[in-house]
């Protein structure tokens, strides 16, 4: 790898990672989806002007029905689940191991939708996955473990992550580029969130400067800089290599929501994450028969 290579892994997993705990604080002033469309106007702008820069080409208008649907799913579904569940119970680094569960729903829906193949390894990794799943969900409160059913919520994000990797797979490479893709996709979700424009700009005038700076940060660094980043490191290293490093996001996170937020861990939630995370190491590594593995996997929304 280059260094410039290694600077832009470096700079999109520690955005990505960031972004929980800024989701975490700020989701506890701004509703969910007053936040995501406040924070997708933002990189909408930031990618509307790196496009003009880059005299990037429109999509056609036969695509254009696709790439709402995408974004629906993809943009404004994940992150008002996620920023849902963030606002009520889960942890930064709870809801990162969780959403890294997004290929194993990407492989169960490739195998469905596309006809990919899973070996024996697969479905072995998706079982250990949804155990990790199942032990995060059990939080605790006080002496007693509990089912916390906001965990269901982020699921739920990682679910939709999945769709929008497997549907927008025929574009890619094809007939876009991932970074083309990705912008379309993001101007498609924000444009399906302005329903939420009266109450987002009523709780804009009322928010904390503090909390809108976060909205703010989330829409340039790790929604709009850290796609560009991330398209950076795809063309310029195998995707198999660089999707390994995505499973850097949970520690991280974890470690970030610690330092800046106090979020302490319990061993469950960690020993929960690191099954969850080795059923996805198995389902990439060794559950695809080899002419199924694409570049969609490495875009499967581990982004955040």
């Amino acid at each position: 790898m280059t260094p410039r290579t290694i600077t832009a892994l470096f700079v999109t997993m520690i955005l990505w990672s960031s972004a929980f705990a800024a989701l975490r604080k700020v989701t506890k002033v701004y509703d969910p989806g007053s936040l995501a469309l406040l924070r997708f106007l933002v990189a909408s702008i930031a990618l509307g002007l790196f496009a003009a820069y880059k005299r990037m080409r429109m999509p056609e208008p036969a695509d254009l029905p696709r790439i709402l649907l995408v974004g629906l799913l993809g943009i404004s579904g994940y992150h008002i689940l996620l920023n849902a569940a963030m606002k009520a119970t889960i942890d930064s680094g709870t809801a990162a191991f969780l959403i890294c569960t997004s290929p194993v729903f990407t492989a169960l829906i490739a195998r469905f939708y596309l006809k990919e193949r899973l070996r024996i390894g697969g479905w072995s990794g998706i079982l250990l996955s949804l155990c990790g799943v199942l032990l995060i969900s059990l939080g605790k409160s006080g002496s007693t473990l509990h089912f916390d059913l906001n965990a269901l919520l982020v699921l739920g994000s990682a679910f939709f992550a999945s769709v929008y990797t497997v549907v927008q797979k025929p574009f890619l490479n094809k007939k876009y580029s991932a970074l083309e893709f990705t912008t379309y996709v993001i101007w498609a979700g924000t444009l399906c969130m302005l329903v939420f424009v009266p109450h987002a700009f009523e709780q804009l005038k009322t928010a904390p400067l503090s909390e809108t700076l976060l909205v703010v940060y989330l829409g340039v660094f790790p929604a709009a800089i850290a796609y560009v980043t991330w398209t950076y490191v795809l063309a310029n290293m195998p995707v198999s290599r660089a999707v390994s490093f995505l499973y850097l996001q949970p520690p991280l996170a974890t470690l970030i929501g610690w330092f800046a937020l106090d979020e302490r861990p319990h061993v469950i939630t960690l020993v929960g994450g690191l099954l969850a995370l080795a059923g996805v190491v198995v389902v990439n590594r060794w559950g695809r028969a080899a002419e199924s593995v694409t570049p969609a996997v490495a875009l499967s929304n581990a982004a955040e």
